[in-house]
């Protein structure tokens, strides 16, 4: 069964002459004919009486007609649809984000987004790196922003830009008065880290390891908020991503850099090679890139 041959049986369901079907459909009308002809034979059943000067609609006609519109508005609203989506009118995206970079680096990039692509719906999962990388690979997800280390030569990653770690101290510690901090002077501190899964955590126990710092952990907690109240609350230090650091004010651990080599992570956006990017992913991506991208 084709397409053609059901817009052939509604044009002539609606026009019940042939010659008028087929001038509508702009075919000759010996065409038409045997189109109607082989569209009955495969259902084997009679979708028109043909009259002298006119084609009516059997019983069985009648009920078929009813569905063929049906697929003929559904092909159409599909059509319309893909157009919109190439013209970003309307879609979807999805984006995986560590918990960790969602709420800092989000709400500016999404404003622009949808100031754009206003019809665009976007949608935010939040996760561990293994978790996000698990959904890009199962196409649940379209982009993923995370943090190297990134090992899978099955993605496309693109770095954005390197975040220093910066020294999260409670109120009134002693090391906020000292003139430069270093890792040697962290060896007596409790240390307050993201929970096993979380990169940050592991970035952070690494580099306490690289630099022979024995750490010593008091709490562990899987929402960088907890750990920084934490921190606040005398219980320990941690070393805190630069832009959860911006714009605090009150409550909130003091801030310091570590002598060099200071801390950081490297910040980058991946998707699955073996799935191209979308209109608009790709969009998304490049605003990423445009906005972030040192």
């Amino acid at each position: 069964m084709e397409m053609h041959q059901l817009r052939y049986m509604v044009a002539l369901a609606r026009t019940g002459n042939f010659s008028r079907a087929a001038e509508q459909c702009h075919v000759a009308q010996p065409s038409l004919s045997q189109q109607i002809k082989k569209l009955e034979d495969e259902l084997g059943e009679r979708l028109f009486d043909r009259l002298k000067r006119q084609a009516k609609l059997t019983a069985h006609g009648e009920a078929f007609l009813r569905r063929a519109v049906r697929i003929l508005e559904e092909v159409e609203a599909a059509k319309r649809e893909a157009t919109d989506a190439l013209d970003l009118l309307h879609g979807t995206v999805a984006i995986g984000v560590l918990p960790t970079i969602a709420p800092y680096l989000l709400p500016e990039v999404m404003a622009q987004f949808s100031a754009k692509f206003a019809g665009v719906e976007v949608v935010v999962q939040e996760d561990t790196t293994a978790q996000l990388l698990k959904l890009l690979h199962a196409y649940e997800i379209d982009l993923a922003l995370v943090s190297e280390p990134i090992n899978d030569d099955r993605l496309i990653t693109v770095e954005l830009f390197t975040e220093e770690l910066l020294l999260a101290l409670p109120p009134k510690h002693p090391l906020i008065l000292k003139r430069t901090v270093s890792v040697a002077d962290l060896a007596a501190e409790k240390l307050i880290v993201m929970k096993e899964g979380h990169c940050l955590g592991d970035q952070v126990l690494g580099f306490c390891e690289r630099s022979d710092l024995k750490a010593k952990i008091s709490f562990r907690s899987a929402q960088l908020e907890t750990v920084q109240k934490l921190v606040c609350a005398g219980l320990g230090i941690s070393l805190i991503p630069a832009m959860a650091a911006r714009g605090k004010r009150g409550n909130s651990p003091h801030y310091r850099s570590l002598k060099a080599p200071s801390p950081d992570r490297k910040i980058i956006l991946a998707w699955p090679k073996q799935r191209p990017l979308g209109r608009a992913a790709n969009e998304l991506a490049q605003l990423f890139t445009a906005r972030l991208k040192l």
